[in-house]
């Protein structure tokens, strides 16, 4: 199964199925998980990333445990919109990862999603740098996939 437009995934993942946010860094990848009824995104952990095979394997085992039915990838377009060896990098990973299993991926844009988390855990959360760099990733998952859930439940 190819990438697919956010409108098709709808049609593509039966509900009660979640759906799985990623946030791609080159040292981490943050995971976060929709409630079955795709309202709410909720940080769920971050994997330090190692080799794509180990990494992809914490990632099906993720899949498998929580049923999920697609995939919503952060695409971090430069800001003037254009696409740089950041998106280049998110769509092979997206290609490797359809090679080992089908199932729909949507990319979703993720300029400004790390800078608002971190500005909120700053501002409203008094965190620590130490404890802002723990949840940073997995809770820039979740804003990327409550984007996408927003304008899916806003159609």
């Amino acid at each position: 199964m190819p990438t697919i437009n956010p409108e098709a995934l709808r049609a593509a993942v039966s509900i009660p199925q979640r759906l799985l946010g990623l946030d791609l860094g080159t040292k981490t990848i943050g995971l976060a998980l929709s409630d079955t009824t795709w309202a709410i995104a909720t940080p769920l952990e971050t994997i330090r990333r190692k080799k794509f095979k180990l990494d992809v394997e914490r990632l099906f085992a993720v899949i498998d445990e929580h049923d999920v039915g697609g995939l919503v990838l952060g695409l971090p377009f430069n800001m003037d919109g254009s696409e740089g060896p950041r998106c280049q990098s998110t769509r092979a990973f997206a290609q490797n990862v359809l090679a080992l299993r089908h199932l729909p991926i949507v990319f979703q844009d993720e300029r400004l999603s790390t800078a608002a988390v971190q500005r909120m855990l700053v501002d409203e959360m008094d965190s620590t740098r130490k404890r802002r760099a723990e949840v940073v990733d997995k809770l820039a998952a979740a804003y990327i996939l409550q984007g996408l859930l927003d304008r899916l439940n806003l159609q």
